[in-house]
């Protein structure tokens, strides 16, 4: 399958700007745990509901494969530019919702935007890669990182000291970039008819681990992100305080982003995989233990070992299926997503029975499991091998 790039900028400048584009679209995206406690006051809910006002911004996620599928068969890059389109639009009309209904309306406009923007994006990173693939798709999903992360604390100042009707403020830098954006993005070539088809029966088996140990982790990030601001407000902590412990998770995770990424260029991942999920679970628990500046301090380290493998995840998934990286992108990323927002359901009545803190125990049970899948996982064919 042959991909084509245009004439224009480095690839360097290119995948900087693909970075700050994965920055804004994510930010945008995902800044609702920072406000949560706010909205849930505001709109007289319960917390038991958190886990799905949560789940419905996270599982349009899980159209992702389907999106990667008619990327590889359509190519260009139209569902990128529409994707940061659709994420910043809805993430602007936060604001102005008035009701639960309206407000799991926008939050689901908002997931599908995000499924828009990340297969054809993902694919496009490894394009413009060439060499050191594992380093380049760090580069681009540290952008989304840290606007996960950024996003968060800005949102909840922009509530507490300018009120909720001013989110739009934070979708301006998207404006902007959208033109721009369409000159950043590779355009990918069509998937030919004649090209050889899936083999569905040899994938199945990696693929499926592939997905469960992703939507493992992901269960682990939702059920941290929202649940902790609210355990901080429970105990009579402040809105941007709370926001900021997504913000260290997040901003702190770089340092794994970039470490998994140059790992994955000449380690084998599978080690890796077991050692970030083993840790990540005791980190859980000493949360939940902790009190005092370790919280913070926990939060960095679990930033660090849960997203140093989630660029070899991505460049595994494209490994199983070379000729539809698109597709293989969006499985372990969006449908995995997908699949830890729904779980993170079911954790809502579990943190008003049970507490706050308990959510994050069923999550660190989940960090073992991931570890023992991890050893059944493929390695990722380093540079070399390639």
């Amino acid at each position: 399958m042959a991909y084509t790039i245009g004439s224009g900028d480095s690839a360097d400048r290119r995948l900087l700007g693909l970075s700050w584009s994965h920055f804004l679209n994510d930010g945008a995206a995902t800044f609702l745990p920072g406000i949560l406690p706010a909205l849930l006051i505001q709109m007289q809910l319960s917390v038991s509901l958190a886990g799905t006002i949560m789940a419905a911004l996270l599982v349009g996620q899980g159209l992702q494969p389907l999106v990667g599928l008619l990327g590889d068969r359509f190519g260009g890059r139209t569902f990128v530019v529409l994707g940061l389109l659709g994420s910043s639009a809805g993430g602007a009309m936060i604001g102005f919702v008035e009701t639960p209904s309206a407000l799991i309306g926008v939050l689901v406009l908002i997931g599908i935007s995000n499924s828009l923007f990340h297969p054809q994006a993902l694919a496009g990173v490894r394009l413009l890669a060439h060499e050191r693939q594992g380093s380049a798709m760090s580069f681009f999903l540290v952008g989304g990182e840290i606007g996960r992360g950024v996003w968060p604390a800005l949102a909840s100042l922009v509530v507490v000291h300018i009120g909720m009707g001013y989110l739009w403020l934070l979708s301006i830098p998207a404006l902007f970039t959208l033109p721009l954006l369409w000159h950043w993005a590779p355009s990918l070539a069509r998937r030919q008819a004649d090209t050889t088809p899936i083999a569905w029966r040899a994938h199945a088996g990696p693929l499926t681990g592939l997905v469960l140990f992703c939507a493992l982790r992901a269960l682990i990030i939702f059920t941290v992100i929202t649940f902790v601001p609210v355990l901080w407000s429970q105990a009579g902590g402040g809105l941007t305080a709370g926001a900021s412990f997504i913000t260290v998770l997040m901003v702190v995770g770089v340092i794994g982003n970039l470490g998994g990424g140059r790992l994955a260029d000449s380690k084998p991942t599978r080690p890796i995989l077991v050692a970030a999920m083993l840790i990540s679970s005791a980190l859980l628990v000493a949360f939940v233990l902790l009190d005092g500046v370790w919280l913070w301090l926990v939060l960095a380290a679990l930033g660090v070992a849960l997203f140093s493998t989630l660029p070899l995840t991505i460049l595994i998934a494209q490994d199983i299926l070379p000729e539809n990286r698109s597709f293989g992108s969006g499985l372990a990323l969006g449908l995995a997503n997908a699949i830890g927002a729904l779980a993170v359901i079911a954790l809502g009545p579990v943190a008003a029975h049970c507490g706050a803190a308990a959510p994050l125990e069923v999550a660190a049970v989940c960090g073992v499991i991931a570890g023992l899948l991890a050893l059944w996982l493929p390695q990722h064919k380093t540079s070399a091998a390639i």
